[in-house]
């Protein structure tokens, strides 16, 4: 199904795994277009309950935008080239799909995540990276900007004066550091990446999808919201959570005080 990517769903949980490790798994257009694939193809899975983003080997999640599949100094140079129909046509489709899906992304960062594998990162829901890993906004050592979605993501992790030079700069961000900052939400020894994204995506394949996949989509707008707006998208889908099966399943395992059985529907 996939020729740049490993897709595998196990047990409700969805683990897409970037494999272009002779590369760092650096960004292809093909590799971008199976990306944005497989979210969407996860998203209409009903058995999918939680997806996992990765790369594969140990050495990188992803190095970023791939300068020798698309990319051209020469065609630079003449005028040929136009970064801006790059972004709109294939990375900006991926973060979006990304954002959109209804269902929780847990990033295993377990090597650098340069440039576009930066913002690859950031757009997961949670992320957990090794202490070895990296995390690089390195666009400005070829002359250009962050993008695919870092400008919108970093200053609302990080705050405005740490996103700017991150971004000016290009600087290393190793897995500790990136915890403390907020840019990761965890960072743990390379031996332990495993079991500590295996311990939240266990929990994620259990919980009520429809739940939080609501407050995903409402956490989204509440970015660029005012209160009236995000009290009324609460009232919105707390009412259609209201008539899932999971909201009485669970408020019956709260009065029995047992396990709830979440199906995710």
């Amino acid at each position: 199904m996939f020729e740049n990517l490993i897709y595998e769903v196990v047990d409700g949980i969805c683990r897409i795994t970037l494999n272009r490790p002779q590369v760092y798994n650096a960004l292809s257009p093909a590799l971008i277009s199976e990306i944005t694939a497989a979210v969407t193809t996860a998203g209409n899975d009903n058995r999918v309950r939680v997806v996992v983003l990765t790369g594969a080997g140990d050495k990188a999640f992803c190095s970023g935008a791939d300068l020798k599949e698309g990319f051209s100094p020469i065609s630079a140079e003449k005028g040929q080239l136009n970064l801006g129909e790059s972004l709109r046509n294939g990375y900006n489709p991926m973060i979006k799909a990304m954002r959109d899906l209804a269902k929780p992304i847990v990033g295993r960062v377990n090597g650098v995540a340069a440039g576009a594998g930066c913002s690859l990162a950031l757009a997961c829901d949670i992320v957990i990276c090794a202490d070895e890993a990296y995390f690089s906004q390195l666009f400005v050592n070829i002359g250009l900007m962050p993008d695919a979605g870092s400008t919108f993501f970093l200053p609302r992790l990080i705050g405005s004066q740490r996103a700017f030079e991150l971004c000016s700069t290009g600087k290393r961000v190793y897995g500790p550091e990136a915890a403390q900052l907020g840019l990761v939400s965890r960072s743990v020894p390379a031996d332990k990446l495993d079991s500590a994204v295996d311990e939240i995506v266990a929990y994620y394949a259990t919980a009520p999808t429809q739940a939080i996949g609501a407050m995903k989509k409402v956490l989204n707008q509440s970015l660029y919201s005012d209160l009236d707006h995000q009290l009324e998208q609460e009232a919105e889908n707390q009412d259609k959570l209201g008539h899932s099966t999971d909201f009485p399943e669970g408020v019956e395992a709260f009065l029995l005080k047992r396990k709830a059985n979440f199906l995710g529907v």
